[in-house]
């Protein structure tokens, strides 16, 4: 990178400084320069985890110069990954879901601003109540951490059957400090649902749901760094809604929801399997740009 830098001499010797600031802007230019979208952003999150240092801090350290050089060679390397297609979030290891810290690495999806919708409508169903629920194909946990944070009188169980990814979700119960209401078990959302279990008043899911046809097409940040698991829906993107609506519902108490998150033009054909194994009521609810993103029924 090619920072403003200011000469000093210590002990006989040149070396060269930079300000937080430097450090910021160039960083800014570079991922502009490599048409990242959101370069304003992702500068500042990069340069924040390089230094360790909060946005509150560099605010007002921003005219400071920094000695230390990793700080720069840790930036180099994240610029570098960064223009190489890795998204962000993996490179700083954390994205913030509905206001909340979200630990995340290549073995969870990174939350998605349109699965906040989601979180919505569980909190609305479980809202002064003592529910409790499921979120099932966790992942990171962020739907299920969300509704807990949100309404605390629920219980809060999250599964998945990938021992990487629950080893995500309950480091984001300690980090959201949620281990009085959240825990997470290894459960497969394609198999019959374990008794023990006990029954819940909401299961909510974000399962697979790219149909694997459609895997290839998708943009590389995506297809080359999110975990396969968690993207093929199987050859119509619809496996995990089937199995789901039709064994997981003896999961459900009388009257208990089910919530799911679809991609684009699925929620029709997922209205009609949740019809089809009995559950009655069944609406969706549109994303910020108009796509039926979430489907919920009540078991009748």
């Amino acid at each position: 990178m090619s920072y403003p830098k200011m000469i000093v001499k210590q002990n006989g010797k040149c070396l060269t400084m930079n300000t937080y600031n430097d450090i910021y802007l160039e960083t800014r230019r570079r991922l502009r320069a490599g048409e990242i979208a959101a370069h304003d952003l992702e500068a500042r999150l990069i340069v924040e985890c390089a230094t360790g240092k909060s946005r509150e801090e560099l605010m007002k350290l921003r005219g400071l110069f920094v000695t230390d050089t990793m700080v720069l060679r840790a930036v180099e390397d994240m610029v570098a990954r960064r223009l190489g297609g890795e998204p962000v979030a993996y490179i700083v290891g954390e994205w913030e879901f509905y206001g909340l810290p979200i630990i995340v690495n290549k073995s969870v999806l990174i939350p998605r601003v349109d699965t906040e919708l989601l979180a919505d409508a569980v909190i609305a169903i479980a809202k002064n109540k003592r529910s409790r629920i499921l979120d099932l194909c966790a992942g990171s946990g962020c739907i299920g951490l969300t509704v807990a944070a949100n309404v605390p009188n629920c219980r809060v169980l999250l599964a998945d059957n990938s021992h990487e990814a629950l080893k995500i979700s309950r480091a984001n119960i300690l980090k959201n400090r949620l281990t009085r209401n959240v825990t997470a078990i290894e459960a497969d959302a394609l198999q019959e649902p374990p008794e023990l279990l006990g029954r819940f008043d909401v299961i909510v899911s974000n399962p697979p749901y790219i149909p694997t046809g459609d895997i290839e097409s998708l943009d590389n940040s995506v297809r080359d760094y999110e975990p396969a698991y968690a993207l093929d829906g199987g050859h119509d993107g619809l496996a995990f809604y089937r199995v789901i609506a039709s064994k997981w519902k003896s999961r459900l108490a009388d009257g208990g929801y089910l919530a799911f998150e679809c991609g684009v033009n699925q929620a029709e054909s997922l209205r009609e399997i949740m019809e089809e194994n009995e559950f009655v009521d069944v609406r969706t609810l549109k994303d910020t740009l108009e796509i039926d993103r979430v489907v919920v029924g009540r078991l009748g």
